[in-house]
């Protein structure tokens, strides 16, 4: 989780990019503030967003300022903490249809402290708690999961079949009932976004493509295409992919030591609009 803090005045216009996980946003701003867009349907303050959502925006103003808290959850996780990672696949909804009465709770607690630390801490053990209540999905799904991100994306069903020891049919069928997308358009997903952060990095297209295992060029641009509705160019200018390494850190030593299993942001926190 990661939280972004924008004091002065602002107004909010950003190309968001596929991730592979399912993203909370709660809205911490004196007003709900922030507004998301995709596929035409719009959403305003604390939302989730699926796996996949396509071409998807968030925008909004507000006079005071936007706080807002980033929680990404791996859809292994998503499925016991939320209950319908499925059904949330390509879409984006509030939270408050995911978690009904409790969301309001959970944001009125988060509202009422400043403290980031504090909020990690009150968000964690929500997450903690529903997630105690909830059925885990097959270990054979969660095991293909895991493969498809320690290859980012550069795996074959048949042989991920063969490593969960399950049919190519069976993999592809409860992978797909408890993940939202068939093993194929997973393994699609992952792979994009490590050519993301490659564009994001500075990298050429061209070589960001042959890192990522794409035929050609022309293949990434097809797939950044496909899964947001934009350009290669554009996706490595976005700017939510440009602090990925300071909200997201991939060093341990840079994380704020906690025993919980959700990841916290540094203590240096960035702002909400890079």
């Amino acid at each position: 989780m990661a939280g972004f803090r924008q004091r002065a005045p602002v107004r909010v216009d950003i190309a968001m990019v596929a991730h592979p996980s399912v993203t909370v946003f709660v809205d911490l701003s004196d007003e709900d503030s922030l507004v998301y867009d995709a596929h035409g349907r719009r959403e305003c303050g604390s939302t989730v967003v699926g796996l996949v959502p396509g071409d998807l925006r968030l925008g909004g103003r507000a006079a005071g300022g936007i706080e807002c808290l980033q929680i990404r959850l791996s859809p292994v996780l998503a499925g016991a903490v939320l209950g319908a990672s499925t059904d949330l696949s390509g879409t984006v909804v509030s939270l408050e249809d995911v978690w009904g009465r409790d969301a309001g709770r959970a944001v009125e607690r988060l509202r009422a402290t400043a403290s980031w630390d504090e909020r990690f801490t009150i968000a964690a053990d929500a997450l903690g708690r529903r997630m105690s209540t909830r059925p885990s999905l097959d270990p054979e799904v969660a095991a293909a999961w895991r493969v498809m991100l320690t290859s980012r994306g550069r795996v074959r069903i048949d042989s991920l079949a063969n490593e969960v020891g399950w049919s190519r049919k069976r993999l592809w069928s409860r992978f797909r009932s408890q993940i939202g997308l068939t093993p194929k358009h997973a393994a699609r997903l992952v792979r994009f976004d490590h050519a993301a952060h490659l564009l994001a990095a500075g990298n050429a297209a061209a070589q960001a493509a042959a890192a990522s295992g794409y035929v050609d060029q022309a293949h990434l641009h097809r797939e950044v295409k496909a899964f947001t509705g934009v350009t290669p160019t554009a996706v490595a200018a976005a700017p939510w992919l440009a602090i990925d390494d300071i909200a997201w850190p991939t060093s341990f030593a840079d994380l704020t030591p906690s025993t919980s299993p959700i990841r916290h942001v540094p203590r240096r926190t960035p702002p909400a609009v890079p």
